[in-house]
């Protein structure tokens, strides 16, 4: 195990003392069946030959709680207290494999690869060989393809109750992508409360890799209405600015003075009627943060819900982290909490490389070679404010 995966444990600090100073013994006792869990068997199905199957970690004192099915190694649900010790469901998700083949949003909870976020016209060139994929959000590939990490059923080992581990084998030119990448993903709940997920790949050829996880967060409760009164800090002065087709353009902008600027908390409603292009192009937020550099795991964001008292913070190794507010629900999925999902009722945070970094040499590198190991880690680490 790589060591620098363990350099979160010493920032924050305070992240530790939420659950020492109470929050422990107010919800350790809390019984799964107030916590609506999904019922496995709802999960159990056989997709390409593979076994599908639901699993759940919670860590020992139960203040945390989530399911995780390996189909498309899924978040189903996480459960985590409020400021009054109350388990709540804090991310967008269904309560049967069936429900997701149903969604409109594909996305829901998933592993993406074998490249988060967008390639300009599903094109890159790789040591003089231009490769070609799929096109799946318009003109551009977005998220590894019609057939991406979200859409495969992943190998699973339960390693224990707080650790479940992934391991899929992408075949050369699987989407268009050279090498034969075989990625493993764990998964792994702790005292914190927090969840880890730690990303391990390696390739036969060269190729291309962003992996990165994608649930939809309400700190409210899922269903429960707007996000746009969490109050949203990034560790970024700068941004990738995109086109109309959300393709950066290759700069790198200054926050400063921009409604991009998260470098205090803020409302994330706050901004979002301001005449500025980027909102346009996204409808709102839907964004990479060029995070500050940093070696190894350091704090990248904080979202806080006033309402719920419910914090959760961002840890990561990676360069940038992908902010997305809910833009495109339309309301036509209704997920486990029986309500709809709704037009910025969500956000996601996307700890990644770069969107189109293959076409921006100037982006941090997204190149894996033979006799390289790819590794990158993701915490979302959760406390209360009162």
């Amino acid at each position: 195990m790589n060591p620098r995966f363990h350099k979160y444990q010493r920032v924050p600090s305070h992240l530790l003392l939420a659950v020492s100073c109470g929050l422990v013994m107010s919800v350790s006792c809390t019984s799964d069946r107030r916590l609506s869990l999904a019922e496995p068997e709802a999960f159990r199905d056989t997709i390409d030959g593979s076994r599908v199957e639901l699993y759940t970690l919670r860590n020992a004192a139960g203040t945390l709680i989530t399911q995780i099915t390996n189909y498309g190694g899924r978040v189903v649900n996480l459960y985590v207290a409020d400021r009054d010790g109350v388990m709540g469901n804090v991310v967008l998700g269904f309560d049967s494999l069936t429900s997701y083949f149903a969604a409109s949003e594909r996305f829901y909870g998933a592993l993406i690869g074998r490249y988060g976020n967008r390639i300009n016209r599903g094109r890159f060139e790789l040591d003089g060989t231009e490769y070609e994929l799929a096109t799946n959000n318009g003109q551009n590939h977005l998220h590894g393809g019609v057939k991406g990490f979200d859409r495969v059923v992943w190998d699973a080992r339960q390693v224990d109750d707080q650790t479940l581990e992934l391991t899929y084998v992408s075949p050369h030119m699987e989407e268009g992508y050279p090498g034969t990448l075989t990625a493993r993903v764990q998964y792994r709940v702790t005292a914190g409360p927090t969840l880890e997920i730690r990303y391990h790949a390696t390739t036969d050829a060269p190729t291309i890799v962003n992996l990165t996880h994608h649930s939809f967060f309400n700190l409210a409760g899922a269903g429960t209405g707007t996000i746009n009164a969490h109050l949203l800090q990034i560790a970024a002065d700068q941004y990738t600015p995109v086109d109309s087709g959300l393709i950066p353009t290759g700069e790198i902008a200054r926050v400063e003075g921009t409604p991009m600027d998260f470098t205090t908390p803020m409302p994330i409603g706050s901004r979002l009627e301001s005449d500025f292009e980027q909102l346009r192009f996204g409808q709102g937020y839907d964004h990479n943060w060029v995070l500050r550099p940093a070696s190894g795991v350091r704090f990248a964001a904080r979202v806080s819900d006033p309402a719920s008292g419910r914090v959760m913070e961002v840890l990561t190794d990676r360069p940038g982290l992908q902010f997305y507010g809910g833009n495109f629900y339309d309301g036509s999925d209704t997920g486990a909490s029986g309500q709809a999902h709704r037009f910025r009722e969500s956000f996601a945070l996307e700890a990644q490389h770069f969107p189109d970094s293959p076409n921006h040499p100037q982006f941090p590198s997204t190149v894996l070679r033979p006799g390289e190991v790819y590794e990158a880690v993701c915490v979302y680490a959760f406390s209360v404010v009162n």
